[in-house]
């Protein structure tokens, strides 16, 4: 009998194909232009931060990490994460985002920012950002930017525009 259980694995550079044409099927053209993408596509996300979901061979979900700075503090963008529709509501990107934050926590990383529903992020234990302390470069609904704090406080002070972090 065929091995079906859920693994999460780190994503590697052999990987790449499969997880942009993943994000191409379960986002289609328009995700291009939302302004958390302009933001990825200046800087490179951290592999070693971002992993994928299979069910035996098949992959059915991926997140990805992305070095930011709001102002002048270094965080993490939390995005694309995706799973395969038909495997949605089965804890899968839940279990996506909690390695990728405990590996992010691990390696001394503090804040994780995303932009997304604030119900379904809490689980993760994300939070709506104050309004105006972080400004994304583009269009994004002040209700739908997120933060985690990896470190108790990592958040308190923290302020400014959200860019890639080209120094990471």
């Amino acid at each position: 009998m065929t091995d079906l259980s859920l693994t999460i694995l780190p994503e590697t550079p052999a990987d790449t194909a499969a997880v942009e044409r993943l994000h191409e099927r379960t986002f289609g053209p328009g995700a291009y232009a939302r302004t958390a993408y302009r933001i990825r596509e200046r800087a490179a996300h951290h592999r070693d931060l971002s992993f994928l979901a299979r069910i035996g061979t098949l992959l059915v979900g991926s997140v990805r990490l992305t070095a930011i700075r709001i102002g002048d503090t270094r965080a993490l963008l939390l995005g694309p994460l995706t799973v395969e529709p038909p495997f949605r509501d089965r804890g899968i990107g839940l279990e996506l985002m909690e390695r990728a934050l405990a590996e992010a926590r691990a390696r001394g990383h503090t804040l994780v920012l995303l932009v997304g529903d604030e119900p379904y992020y809490a689980r993760a234990g994300f939070k709506r950002v104050p309004r105006g302390s972080a400004v994304m470069p583009g269009p994004v609904d002040p209700a739908r930017l997120l933060v985690a704090e990896l470190e108790p406080g990592a958040f308190d002070g923290v302020s400014g525009p959200v860019r890639p972090d080209w120094d990471a």
